[in-house]
């Protein structure tokens, strides 16, 4: 049997830009999807805090160390810039993997830079 755990978020992060008339899915800056382990094309959860819309989209890389997090295509109809989001990877894994699994959370400041990144199952800062 397999779990599907988190993997890893960005926590707060603040939409930069909504782009509705791209094919799809969410860029986010490079630098953050190497922080938290987020891939190019990896399924991801997108939550608005400002409104409590939830979404899942595929992930493409922007521009390293710009801050970006763009909404695309019909997502972009749920945010606003500025909006604050948390952006969630999962990760199917057995039950043993999974006791040994500790979730990556990267707590986001107002500028989308990282200003606490969390190894969740040792509760510490990495």
């Amino acid at each position: 049997m397999y779990l599907n755990l988190m993997k890893s978020k960005l926590h707060r992060a603040i939409v930069t830009e909504a782009n509705l008339n791209y094919v799809g899915s969410i860029t986010i800056d490079e630098h953050l999807m190497g922080l938290t382990g987020i891939l190019a094309n990896e399924k991801v959860q997108i939550v608005n805090i400002n409104t409590g819309a939830r979404m899942e989209t595929y992930v493409i890389p922007g521009e390293k160390d710009s801050g970006k997090i763009c909404l695309n295509g019909a997502a972009a109809r749920l945010v606003q810039p500025g909006d604050k989001v948390i952006i969630i990877s999962y990760a199917l894994m057995t039950e043993e993997e999974a006791k040994k699994h500790s979730p990556i959370v990267a707590v986001m400041n107002e500028e989308n830079k990282v200003v606490q990144l969390i190894k969740e199952k040792e509760n510490s800062t990495i």
